[in-house]
């Protein structure tokens, strides 16, 4: 199965560069990188260490529900190009992460929710988009739960 991972919105984050409030209704936080590690949920990248970044509350949901989960995001505070594929964004190539199937109506499919090894991202993912109850997947940190992209099938 082909899979297309999706990062925060361009516009989103345009927003947010111009000072726009996140989830909760804050301006981002404004800060410099001083170690390695810190992920741009826009490029799907690492922000170098001296880069300008921006961190606020995210809610990846179109709508506020219990199982609507809002969590702190880095993003580069300066222009980058949104991640569009093709393959893996190489922030994901070495880390486990937490992945979790959602319906359409945006709630937890249950019984998918489970920890991918580092290198077995896209087969877990793949695995959880074969059942038709799963419209898109969401990739999250396994050590902190940080939302990282959404996952959906390709084409």
């Amino acid at each position: 199965m082909n899979l297309t991972f999706l990062p925060v919105p361009t516009d989103s984050v345009d927003g947010y560069r111009r000072g726009a409030a996140d989830a909760n209704g804050q301006s981002p936080e404004r800060c410099t990188i001083t170690s390695d590690g810190f992920q741009c949920r826009h490029c799907l990248s690492y922000i170098p260490v001296g880069a300008p970044a921006l961190v606020l509350a995210h809610r990846p949901f179109a709508d506020i529900h219990p199982y609507a989960e809002c969590g702190p995001v880095f993003v580069c505070a300066q222009d980058c190009a949104a991640f569009s594929g093709p393959g893996l964004p190489e922030i994901f190539a070495e880390s486990e992460m937490l992945v979790r199937g959602y319906g359409a109506d945006e709630r937890i499919v249950y019984g998918t929710g489970q920890i991918a090894p580092a290198g077995g991202l896209q087969a877990v993912c793949a695995a959880i988009l074969a059942d038709e109850a799963v419209a898109f997947v969401h990739v999250r940190s396994a050590r902190n739960n940080c939302y990282q992209a959404r996952v959906e099938r390709a084409g």
